[in-house]
């Protein structure tokens, strides 16, 4: 199969096939230095017990900081957003439709979007915060 086909298009270099040749090649071992500072090759089943499960039972640990307080989710703050949003949205709706639409048409399109908006934003706060309960209950 010439190289082309199996490379699609973009035939490797031949710096690129060297490299990847060479990555290919290399043996890696592991090795332990011992009190005098001479590396000794470790074979695997000469690992000691003690590391493969110090490794395994090590849960990650949590981070210090403490959980972020969430708010219970409430209507008027996500009327606070849509105050945020909605000049956002209606360029959005005038870039995009340039001299298709009229103003009050732009002005329905902002509307409906609000409208779509509302719930979903107040769904992701409920969502966020019983998520934030639950991490409480969990300690």
């Amino acid at each position: 199969m010439p190289e082309s086909a199996r490379y699609g298009s973009r035939v490797p270099s031949r710096k690129q096939r060297r490299r990847q040749q060479k990555l290919r090649r290399h043996e890696w071992e592991e090795v332990l230095v011992d009190d005098e500072g001479n590396e000794v090759v470790v074979e695997s089943s000469e690992r000691p017990a003690k590391e493969k499960t110090e490794r395994r039972s090590a849960k990650p640990q949590a981070s210090r900081r403490p959980i972020r307080e969430v708010q219970p989710p409430s209507f008027t703050r996500v009327l606070k957003r849509a105050g945020l949003f909605a000049p956002l949205m209606f360029l959005t709706v005038h870039f995009l439709s340039g001299d298709k639409l009229s103003l009050p048409s732009k002005v329905l399109q902002t509307l409906l979007l609000l409208a779509f908006f509302l719930p979903f934003s107040y769904v992701m706060d409920r969502v966020a915060y019983r998520a934030y309960q639950r991490r409480l209950e969990r300690g």
